[in-house]
């Protein structure tokens, strides 16, 4: 247990909306661990319970049952709260403030000493990229911007456990590159990295684990090639001379287009389709191996489940 840095454990939540509403069962028995400095995604559809869970483990809620521990602490103590820096889905700011004037709030907050402050918020600065531009409004801030500034206020107390909700939503691909890139660099420093997204390649690009959520409860949890098959289990194959509807090949989808025709047969009956083509003088313009994906995992797991 001494490198678990975050264990959740069947943790249970139901919100009751109002007197003639029925109680909602957001979180159903969840469970799962993050390893010192790792990057853990925390993966699922809108509604999953990603939100609620990370809301839990920041005493933002309280659950009705389970445990949580940080760095082998109850979640609850100050001791543990001083070990995390947590940056929510939607950041709010105060738009007649500057960057740095922002982090100096947060620093106060966070009772970092005032002796200290200026130098800290100096680094985190540089760390997120905005150096240049902590002495602005953030009001004249874009997305990008302000996102950057929230991830600094998240390390201002040099945490050991990074709680990031949705840190890539709303952003453009410069935007989410350089969160990936701020993330990278936390990881490398030795900080573990625990954030949620339902954006799959940003997931796929960090993380050393992740856990797959739906309907409140992780339904797997490993890394990427542990999760998802490495050998190709369907193959696209596009070709020229034949159509589709004269081959006796069993094809599990095919379309035609102008000139050329695509179809998609699994790996069991690629060799048989290659022959046929040949047999009938087609010719072959690609081939192209589908290998299964988060999002094929993902999809399998929600199916059924209503959001």
């Amino acid at each position: 247990m001494a490198d678990i840095q975050l264990s959740v454990e069947d943790l249970r939540k139901t919100f009751h909306p109002g007197l003639f509403e029925s109680p909602i069962e957001v979180l159903k028995g969840l469970s799962f661990d993050v390893r010192r400095a790792e990057i853990f995604g925390f993966l699922g559809p809108n509604g999953a319970g990603k939100t609620t869970t990370i809301k839990a483990i920041t005493e933002l809620i309280y659950p009705d049952s389970g445990s949580i521990s940080v760095c082998g602490l109850p979640h609850t103590s100050l001791e543990a709260k001083r070990k995390i820096g947590f940056m929510t889905e939607s950041p709010y700011v105060y738009s007649h403030l500057t960057g740095r004037e922002f982090l100096r709030f947060c620093a106060e907050l966070l009772g970092v000493v005032r002796s200290q402050q200026e130098d800290r918020i100096s680094r985190v600065l540089d760390d997120v990229g905005m150096a240049a531009s902590g002495d602005r409004k953030m009001g004249a801030y874009s997305k990008g911007m302000l996102q950057r500034v929230a991830f600094g206020q998240a390390l201002l107390g040099d945490p050991k456990l990074l709680i990031l909700d949705e840190p890539m939503s709303g952003l453009d691909p410069i935007g989410r590159r350089d969160v990936r890139d701020m993330i990278l660099r936390q990881a490398a420093a030795g900080v573990t990295v625990f954030f949620s997204s339902h954006i799959i390649p940003d997931v796929e690009a960090l993380c050393d684990r992740v856990a797959i959520v739906v309907d409140g409860r992780v339904r797997a949890v490993g890394t990427v090639r542990d999760l998802v098959s490495r050998e190709a289990d369907r193959y696209e194959v596009t070709f020229a001379g034949v159509s589709p509807e004269e081959l006796s090949t069993r094809l599990l989808a095919h379309h035609v287009g102008s000139g050329e025709a695509w179809v998609r047969v699994s790996s069991e009956d690629r060799d048989a389709l290659i022959r046929e083509l040949a047999d009938r003088g087609a010719r072959l313009v690609s081939m192209n191996p589908m290998r299964a994906t988060l999002e094929d995992l993902l999809m399998t797991h929600s199916e059924g489940v209503d959001r």
